[in-house]
C-alpha cells in the first residue's frame, strides 16, 4: 500500500496496487514481449484469450491493396480463410474501428480492431460463450498490446510482410514501401489516410509525414520514370525531405534542399514533382508549396469546391528555383485531397484521358456514403480504380487529410 494526496499528510488517501487478474493476465504478455521472438508472439496470445474463455483466436493483417483481410498463421491460431474487407463482419470492424460482434453456433466472435497509436494493423478475432462488458474492456485492451507487438516485432522478422501479400511484389515496390510511414494516423485535431496503387507494382510515387508538436509536415511526391530508377529517385528525394524536416526549417528552406540534393546527386536530367505541407492543427493554417505537382482538392460539405490554384514551383531536381509559398485558412472539417497524376492521366479504351473533371464527379459521388478519413481514402481510390476499368498503368497515389481543430489535453488527464 503506498499513499498519495495533498500536502498535509492526514490528507493522503490510500491507493491499491496488488495486482487484478485483468492486469495480470494482460503484464504477462507485457513483461515477456521484450525478449519474445516473433513467432511465440501467437502460442502466448491464444493462452491468454484461453484463460478467459474464449477461443478460435485469429490474428488477421490487411493486405497491401487494402481489399482483403489475411489470416496470420501461428501455433494455437485459428488460421481461417482470407476474407474481404467490404463484405464481413471483421471487415466491417476493420473499417469502423469498433469492435462487431457476430453470434455464431455456440457462442458469439468478437471482432476487435488492432490499432497500433491510430493506425490500423488488423482484426483480432475471438469466440465466446457469452460476451459482457469486462471481457470487452479485457478483449479491447488485449487487441491494443497485441498491435504494438506486432508492429514492434515486425522489425525483426519478415513473417508479418509475407502474410499480407498477396501477390509478388516488384524490387521497386519494396523499397518504396520499406520508406512509407504508416498509411492512417487518426487524432483528435487531425486525421490522415493515403493509399498507392498498383500496391505491387508502385515505383516512382511515395508519401511521408510527421506531426511535430501542433504542426503537420506532409510531402506527396512522383519521380520520373518507372520501374528501379524511378524508385531510388524516389529515395532520395524522400530521404532528402526527411532530414531537412527534421532539421526544422520553414517551406522555402526545405524545397532549396531537395532541390539541391536531387540536383547535385542526378543531374538536371532526372527530377521529382511534388507538394510540400505544413498545416497548424491548432488553427488551421495551411501553407504548402506545389513543385510541378498536380492541385490538390480542397472538400468541405461533402463536395469538392474548389483546387487549390497557386503558381507553381520548379519540380526538385531542376535547380536554383525559387520556391512560391501559397497559405490558406482551413475550417473545421475541410478535407484536402493530394494525388499523383495516375489517378486522372490513365487513358480509356480509344485514347481518352481519365481526367480531372471525372475524378471530381467520383469524388462527389463517393464522399456521402463513407465516413472515417481511412475509409474515404480507400473508397475513393478503390472506386477511382474501378471506374477507370481496373488499370493502373502509373503510379496512382492519393493522401487525405481532415482537419477537427480542438485540442487533446484531455488524453493527458487520468479519469480517476
Amino acid at each position: 500500500m503506498v499513499s498519495v494526496g495533498g500536502d498535509r499528510e492526514d490528507n493522503r488517501v490510500p491507493v491499491d496496487l496488488s495486482e487484478g487478474f485483468g492486469e495480470r493476465l494482460l503484464g504477462q504478455l507485457l513483461d515477456r514481449a521484450h525478449e519474445m521472438p516473433p513467432q511465440l508472439i501467437a502460442p502466448l496470445i491464444a493462452e491468454e484469450v484461453r484463460r478467459i474463455g474464449g477461443r478460435e483466436v485469429s490474428i488477421l493483417l490487411q493486405c497491401y491493396e487494402q481489399l482483403e483481410l489475411v489470416p496470420l498463421p501461428g501455433g494455437g491460431l485459428a488460421v481461417g480463410e482470407v476474407l474481404p474487407i467490404d463484405a464481413s463482419p471483421a471487415g466491417e470492424a476493420f473499417l469502423s474501428m469498433t469492435a462487431v460482434e457476430e453470434p455464431v453456433a455456440g457462442g458469439v466472435r468478437l471482432h476487435l480492431p488492432l490499432l497500433d497509436g491510430s493506425d490500423e494493423v488488423g482484426i483480432m478475432s475471438v469466440t465466446l460463450d457469452t460476451v459482457g462488458e469486462d471481457d470487452r474492456r479485457l478483449l479491447r485492451r488485449l487487441a491494443g498490446l497485441v498491435a504494438d507487438m506486432l508492429v514492434t516485432k515486425s522489425a525483426y522478422t519478415d513473417r508479418f510482410f509475407q502474410a499480407r501479400r498477396r501477390h509478388p511484389m516488384s524490387v521497386a515496390s519494396e523499397i518504396q514501401w520499406s520508406l512509407l510511414p504508416p498509411l492512417s494516423m487518426n487524432t483528435p485535431q487531425v486525421s490522415v489516410a493515403g493509399i498507392l496503387e498498383p500496391a505491387y507494382e508502385v515505383a516512382g510515387d511515395s508519401l511521408d509525414y510527421a506531426l511535430n508538436d501542433d504542426i503537420l509536415h506532409l510531402a506527396i511526391i512522383d519521380a520520373m520514370g518507372h520501374g528501379l530508377n524511378a524508385s531510388v529517385l524516389a529515395t532520395v528525394v524522400i530521404g532528402a525531405y526527411r532530414h531537412a524536416r527534421r532539421a526544422d526549417v520553414g517551406l522555402a528552406e526545405l524545397y532549396t534542399f531537395m532541390d539541391t540534393a536531387i540536383d547535385t546527386q542526378f543531374g538536371p536530367d532526372q527530377f521529382a514533382t511534388a507538394q510540400m505541407m505544413r498545416l497548424d492543427i491548432g488553427t488551421g493554417h495551411l501553407q504548402w508549396v506545389n513543385a510541378g505537382h498536380p492541385e490538390a482538392l480542397l472538400i468541405r460539405g461533402q463536395r469538392v469546391i474548389r483546387r487549390l490554384e497557386t503558381p507553381t514551383t520548379l519540380p526538385v531536381g531542376f535547380g536554383g528555383a525559387s520556391p512560391r509559398i501559397s497559405e490558406l485558412q482551413l475550417e473545421l472539417g475541410d478535407r484536402v485531397l493530394f494525388y499523383t497524376d495516375g489517378l486522372v492521366e490513365e487513358h480509356q479504351q480509344g485514347g481518352e484521358q481519365f481526367g480531372e473533371e471525372r475524378m471530381i464527379e467520383i469524388i462527389d459521388r463517393v464522399l456521402p456514403a463513407t465516413r472515417g478519413t481511412q475509409q474515404t481514402a480507400r473508397a475513393l481510390s478503390h472506386t477511382l480504380k474501378r471506374e477507370r476499368g481496373g488499370a493502373t498503368s502509373d503510379d496512382a497515389t492519393l493522401f487525405l487529410v481532415e482537419w477537427h481543430g480542438g485540442t487533446a489535453d484531455h488524453l493527458a488527464t487520468l479519469d480517476f
